[in-house]
C-alpha cells in the first residue's frame, strides 16, 4: 500500500516560516500532480498549491508571493515553504497526489493524514 506521510507542521509566530514535507512510501514508478490543501476549524478544505510532474506550479490567491511548492521526483516528495505567515494560515495541511503508479496498481488519488500548522498572533 502506498501512503503519503506529511511532516513539518507546528506552532509558528506570525511573520515566521514553515517548511512542510510529504513523502510517498512504497515502490513507486511515477506520480503525476502533487499538491497541498488546508482546512481551518469550521471551514471547508481549500486548495493551497499544486505542482505537475514537469514542475508547473499553481497557487491560491491567498498564498501567492508567500508560499512556494516544490518536489523531488527521485524521492517522491513534495514540499511547501510558507513565509510571512499570518494567523489566517492556521489550519491542518493535507498532501495530495494524483495518478500514483506502482508495479501492481494505479492510484487515481491519495491523501495524507494531515499536519497542523498554528500561527500565533
Amino acid at each position: 500500500q502506498v501512503q503519503l506521510v506529511e511532516s513539518g507542521g507546528g506552532l509558528v509566530q506570525a511573520g515566521g516560516s514553515v517548511r512542510l514535507s510529504c513523502a510517498a512510501s512504497g515502490t513507486i514508478f511515477s506520480i503525476n500532480d502533487m499538491g497541498w490543501y488546508r482546512q481551518a476549524a469550521g471551514k471547508q478544505r481549500e486548495f493551497v498549491a499544486g505542482i505537475t510532474s514537469d514542475g508547473i506550479t499553481n497557487y491560491a490567491d491567498s498564498v501567492k508571493g508567500r508560499f512556494t511548492i516544490s518536489r523531488d521526483n527521485a524521492r517522491n516528495t513534495v514540499f511547501l515553504q510558507g513565509n510571512s505567515l499570518k494567523p489566517e494560515d492556521t489550519a491542518v495541511y493535507y498532501c495530495n497526489a494524483n495518478s500514483v503508479v506502482t508495479k501492481t496498481y494505479r492510484y487515481l488519488e491519495l491523501w495524507g493524514q494531515g499536519t497542523p500548522v498554528t500561527v500565533s498572533t
